[in-house]
């Protein structure tokens, strides 16, 4: 049985179209996909255009608009019960624009990842390449992790590295670390697809073996 996925989508889902394509799902697809099947795509934004991708792929949507309750933890609440009925072996947040509540986490606590524009732990939160020109920096890039309570601070897949050119502005640079995202992330469904790649008691496991530092590409 293929291992279920499902994605949280808040905007164009140019990542959630890299994962439909190695999943065998999507427009592009892969001659040889990874053993994953996305399940479900659910948004916080009912005009996200990341929904007609889902759709023309043939995967299920669902809307919960954060806007409609005065809580987060209520909006979280009825999240869980449309995610829960796809049954996902992984919650994949793919440029989904809320913080998640304690709550949530802990419910998928193993099974939640992200996909952040910094070389973390540098750049948690907003505007990263801003803050990466601004700091004169030579690398930046992007970082698949685990999600824990603490923004941005869970445990750390992988990353992609690319270069900051001289002459960068944020879109430029913001440009480059988006494709290598579209790289990233399909990479690591694969390697939780074939079970490669475990969370086991708070640490990550690659191989059976504990993983004490992110694994790395470079571009």
């Amino acid at each position: 049985m293929s291992y279920r996925v499902v994605v949280l989508v808040s905007g164009s889902g140019s990542n959630l179209q890299a994962l439909l394509d190695v999943c065998g799902q999507g427009a592009n697809a892969s001659a040889t996909p990874i053993d994953a099947k996305i399940v479900g795509v659910l948004s916080n934004r009912e005009e996200a255009l990341a929904l007609p991708r889902a759709t023309r792929a043939g995967v299920a949507t669902a809307v919960v608009k954060h806007r409609d309750y005065a809580e987060r933890i209520d909006f979280d609440a009825e999240m869980i019960k449309h995610i829960d009925a796809w049954a996902p072996d992984m919650v994949i947040l793919a440029g989904f624009m809320r913080i998640l509540t304690p709550d949530f986490v802990s419910h998928y606590s193993g099974r939640l990842i992200n996909i952040h524009p910094s070389l973390l732990p540098k750049y948690k939160g907003l505007h990263t390449h801003q803050r990466a020109l601004d700091a004169g920096d030579t690398k930046h890039g992007c970082s698949v992790h685990f999600v824990t309570p603490e923004l941005d601070g869970g445990p750390v897949i992988a990353q992609h590295r690319v270069s900051v050119h001289q002459h960068d502005n944020v879109d430029s640079l913001a440009q480059r670390v988006h494709q290598a995202e579209h790289q990233l992330y399909p990479r690591v469904l694969g390697w939780l697809a074939s079970g490669r790649l475990r969370w086991q008691d708070g640490q990550i496991a690659l191989d059976n073996k504990p993983l004490l530092e992110p694994l790395q590409a470079h571009k």
